[in-house]
C-alpha cells in the first residue's frame, strides 16, 4: 500500500465517521464547539505523548511503502496525525452512538 493509499484510507474512515455522526447526530452536530474543543485536545494531547515517547527514544520513523514521507517534526509523519485524528473522533462518536442506544432503550422501558 503506498503512503498516499494509506492517507486515503485514513481520510475515508474519518468521513465514514462524520456521516455516521450526521446521520445520527452524535457528536459535531449536536454540540459542534465542545466537540471540537474535545476532539481538539484528544489530539494535541496524543501529539505531545508521541513527542515526549521520540525525545525519549521509544518512537522513530519506520521505513514502510506505507508512509508519505511527509514529516510534521523529526521522527514525526503526517500519517500520525491523521491517525490520532480518526482514533479520536471514531471515540468521540462511539461514545455518542452508546449514549443514543442507552437512550432508546431506556424510552423502551417505560
Amino acid at each position: 500500500m503506498s503512503g498516499l493509499a494509506y492517507a486515503g484510507v485514513l481520510l475515508a474512515a474519518t468521513a465514514c465517521m462524520a456521516l455516521l455522526d450526521r446521520r445520527f447526530n452524535l457528536v459535531l452536530w449536536r454540540d459542534r464547539r465542545r466537540s471540537l474543543l474535545v476532539l481538539a485536545t484528544g489530539i494535541v494531547v496524543f501529539l505531545l505523548w508521541d513527542v515526549a515517547a521520540i525525545s525519549l527514544g521509544f518512537y522513530h520513523r519506520g521505513d514502510s511503502a506505507a508512509m508519505t514521507g511527509l514529516m510534521l517534526a523529526p521522527e514525526l509523519p503526517v500519517e500520525e496525525l491523521l491517525f490520532i485524528t480518526f482514533l479520536c473522533y471514531v471515540t468521540l462518536v462511539l461514545r455518542g452512538l452508546v449514549e443514543l442506544c442507552l437512550a432508546r432503550v431506556g424510552e423502551g422501558a417505560r
